[in-house]
């Protein structure tokens, strides 16, 4: 839609459409040389790794070791092929949650690797399509007032998923609000010994945070610190090892179980959409040192390839992972080789150390977790104050996908909030589209004012459409469209530029009929600006004979001229109706 001006007519032209991308092949750009800071973040990273896998897998309801699997080959794979060199894609707390919600639904068990692994790989066969067929642009569908309302439900389904590993209570409600209230009503059950250990853990967090230089490894650094006192002074608490050990080994190959594709397809749906929305909110916000462009439908792509490969080796779905991205980064990565080492490094860390994470307490966990959810909240505070700020069907958005996420399974709660976000967009498109008249000034400008009630006679009257040509704009615009009942000696022309952009059936019909009813008037009707796909088009639905081919005018690259040249026809035209 073009901005117009009284210094400038709606003719101004609009942007040069970008050439269409190609489809995106599997593999990325050219491979720089690594550099000691890629090895160095790796290493950071792979080490972080260890405890925020196996607390998100955790918080799913998976073993530890899945968590850790989840960090190995597909962020391998990931790195190989993103676009935004930097991402590390693993598992996240969202995408663990819907796993788990998933799997629930379906009645399978958790720990079925054949079940995982059918899961995963369908997750990544629908992100690669979704990649191959560049629909990358899907995410712009989902609001910040959705994805606002989504994260925060997340971050207190977070919170309540490790109230157990952080009091040693157990709450019995399975809604997430319920859990809060029915701990806190069980405050008395609460175990001293686990809670001192989750608040050492907090305390320890807040501590490392506090030194600028050990901000990035303040999660870490708390890890390691409590859990060698844990292992000195030996609390009565439960450990990682007490859920399920974790074996000195490389991911174990799993094959997909095909039975189970029927009851995981749709929620592998889900699943990825939820990985997609978070992946697309890290290449927007960490930049490629090369500069190139983000492209979201090349990192569906590099996800997709990522799950599939991960679905063979024991890995639960994974995404982009900001919080595993922003240790890499502030540990001085500097290429894509960065994410390679991490899972490298994690690799060869498990190798090494891997029975010893399992004396590590669950409490620890708990009180990271704790941590994670919070920080997350934080972060949404200024959008959830932005949208609150926005409009009522902004906060109704965010609230109702805030309610779902926390009252119902994720998958259904994504749908949800998706279908919010076209509904709104919905909304607000129907509502864009309007008429405004443009006259000519003496200076050689044009004003720009509200429609006319009425067509005037004995002139030719200038309209600019503002809008997309969505269907649901019709009803409005016909409305606010001029009266020509009483209308002689005049002639109309209709600017398009820049707008009228999405084919629309109900929009041809009420051209058709504008054109009609002004031809029952003898007033000449002129269309202007037309791009050329909207005249193929009007040719291809017969608008074009309805209108005269002479009066439809495609815009050019000039500024005024398709207007000049359409407001010289009608006034002609105009002007040899009132002779005969």
């Amino acid at each position: 839609m073009t901005d117009t001006t009284a210094s400038g007519p709606p003719d101004e032209p609009a942007p040069e459409p970008a050439a269409p991308d190609k489809a995106p092949s599997p593999t990325a750009a050219p491979f720089p040389r690594p550099t000691a800071g890629d090895v160095t973040s790796g290493f950071v990273t792979g080490l972080f790794s260890i405890p925020e896998g196996m607390a998100y897998a955790s918080i799913g309801g998976f073993s530890a070791p899945l968590g850790l699997w989840s960090g190995v080959v597909p962020t391998i794979m990931g790195s190989v092929f993103a676009r935004t060199a930097l991402m590390v894609t693993t598992l996240t707390s969202a995408i663990a949650l819907s796993s788990k919600g998933v799997l629930t639904a379906a009645d399978l068990d958790p720990g079925d690797l054949g079940a995982l692994a059918t899961l995963t790989v369908l997750v990544g066969i629908v992100m690669l399509i979704m990649g191959l067929l560049r629909l990358g642009s899907v995410m712009s569908f989902v609001s910040t007032a959705v994805m606002t309302g989504f994260t925060t439900g997340i971050a207190l389904q977070i919170i309540a998923g490790v109230v157990k590993d952080a009091t040693g209570y157990t709450p019995t409600p399975h809604n997430t609000l319920a859990k809060f209230y029915d701990a806190l009503a069980h405050i008395g059950d609460w175990k001293g010994a686990t809670v001192l250990v989750a608040i050492a853990t907090l305390a320890v967090w807040a501590a490392f945070k506090a030194v600028k230089r050990l901000e990035s490894y303040a999660t870490l650094l708390a890890l390691l610190v409590v859990s060698v006192a844990c292992a000195i002074i030996r609390p009565d608490v439960e450990l990682v090892k007490d859920i399920a050990a974790i074996p000195r080994s490389l991911p174990p190959f799993s094959l997909p179980d095909l039975s189970a594709v029927p009851d995981l397809a749709t929620g592998a749906i889900a699943i990825a959409l939820v990985a997609l929305a978070q992946a697309a909110g890290i290449g927007a916000a960490v930049a490629n040192p090369d500069g190139a462009r983000p492209d979201a439908s090349r990192d569906f792509t590099a996800q997709g390839l990522a799950n599939i490969a991960g679905g063979l080796f024991s890995a639960l779905p994974a995404g982009g992972s900001l919080s595993r991205t922003g240790v890499g980064t502030s540990a001085g990565a500097r290429t894509r080789w960065s994410g390679i080492f991490a899972g490298i490094w994690l690799a060869v860390l498990v190798l090494l150390v891997g029975p010893l994470a399992g004396q590590i307490p669950m409490a620890v966990i708990g009180g990271l977790l704790l941590v994670i959810g919070g920080e997350l909240i934080a972060g949404r505070v200024k959008d959830i104050v932005l949208v609150l700020r926005t409009s009522w069907l902004s906060a109704t958005s965010m609230t109702i996908t805030f309610l779902a996420t926390t009252q119902l399974a994720l998958q259904y709660a994504i749908f949800i909030g998706a279908g919010l976000s076209i509904l709104l967009y919905a909304v607000a498109a129907s509502s864009r589209g309007r008429l405004v008249q443009l006259t000519p000034e003496s200076g050689g400008g044009w004003s720009i004012e509200d429609a006319p009630a009425a067509f005037p006679s004995g002139r030719t009257t200038v309209l600019h459409y503002l809008g997309t040509g969505f269907f649901a704009e019709v009803n409005r615009l016909e409305d606010e469209w001029p009266d020509a009942r009483h209308t002689h000696d005049a002639a109309v022309v209709l600017s398009l530029r820049g707008s009228a952009g999405i084919p629309s059936a109900t929009f041809l019909k009420a051209f058709q009929r504008a054109a009609l009813r002004l031809r029952e008037q003898n007033v000449h009707l002129v269309l202007c600006g037309v791009p050329q796909s909207q005249h193929e088009l009007f040719a291809r639905s017969g608008t074009l004979d309805a209108l005269g081919p002479e009066s439809v005018i495609a815009e050019t690259p000039h500024l005024m001229e398709s207007l000049t040249t359409a407001y010289n026809l009608a006034e002609r035209q105009r002007k040899q109706n009132a002779t005969m």
